[in-house]
């Protein structure tokens, strides 16, 4: 005995349904798990690596293919890809209370990163570690919200911060001190940890005072007693703050 699959029947696992209703109809579409809200974050830019398929649905679970008639009265297209896009900008995403929980804990835990990489305490002029900005967030009791991105949400904690620690967003200014025979291959490898090289002196040593991000601090410093074998040396010089809208992150 043959079974009969109907054509307007799509099976799909491990799925991420995004719903939308419009125009008194519901609409659905299939994602991968985690990569909606990375597209909504902007961290993803490649729409097939979100959708599962560029059909639109009117139940995932079941299968069924939204009509193309429906879609074309309710959008006014019939471009299925247009029409993804649309559901994943406004649509819900579905997600058990389980899911919903763990994606939280996870942006949490981001949005303590981007905090502790970007500021410093202005005091001993050093980083603070995320275990630490994790804890001052549970003190402000800090809620995270699952529709906005974790960069706009650490903007948000450094302020609420500010009214209960010592914190300030800054660029670190360090001098860098690197033997010459290791200088011009180690300046290589620290280009991508610099934001802005300040001077630079070459002699008998390479000379550097640069801005960095407070989060780079330890990779440098590691990075230079490795490579040097401790003849390398790295100096706080000072802070230099960030103002507000003058870096994006």
């Amino acid at each position: 005995m043959s079974i009969f699959t109907p054509t307007n029947q799509i099976r799909l696992t491990n799925v991420a349904v995004v719903r939308m209703k419009k125009g008194g109809k519901r609409f659905e579409i299939a994602c991968y798990k985690n990569k909606v809200m990375n597209w909504r974050a902007g961290a993803e830019k490649d729409l097939d690596e979100v959708l599962q398929t560029h059909s639109v649905f009117v139940n995932v679970s079941k299968g069924q293919v939204a009509k193309k008639d429906d879609l074309t009265k309710t959008f006014g297209t019939d471009d299925l890809t247009e029409i993804c896009k649309q559901i994943l900008a406004k649509g819900e995403l579905q997600v058990s209370d389980k899911e919903r929980h763990s994606q939280l804990e996870t942006m949490f835990r981001d949005i303590a990163t981007i905090v502790a990489e970007k500021c410093v305490n202005p005091e001993t002029k050093r980083p603070y570690t995320v275990s630490l900005i994790e804890r001052a967030m549970k003190d402000i009791h800090y809620s995270v919200k699952a529709g906005k991105s974790t960069k706009q949400q650490a903007l948000e904690v450094i302020r609420q911060l500010k009214e209960t620690m010592e914190i300030q967003r800054a660029h670190m200014r360090l001098r860098l001190v690197l033997p010459a025979k290791e200088g011009k291959r180690l300046k290589e490898k620290l280009k991508p940890l610099l934001q802005v090289v300040e001077s630079e002196d070459f002699d008998e040593e390479l000379e550097m005072v640069c801005l960095v991000d407070p989060g780079c601090f330890r990779e440098i410093d590691e990075l230079i007693r490795c490579e040097t074998k401790g003849r390398g040396s790295l100096e706080v010089l000072s802070l230099k703050d960030v103002e507000e809208g003058e870096e994006k992150f």
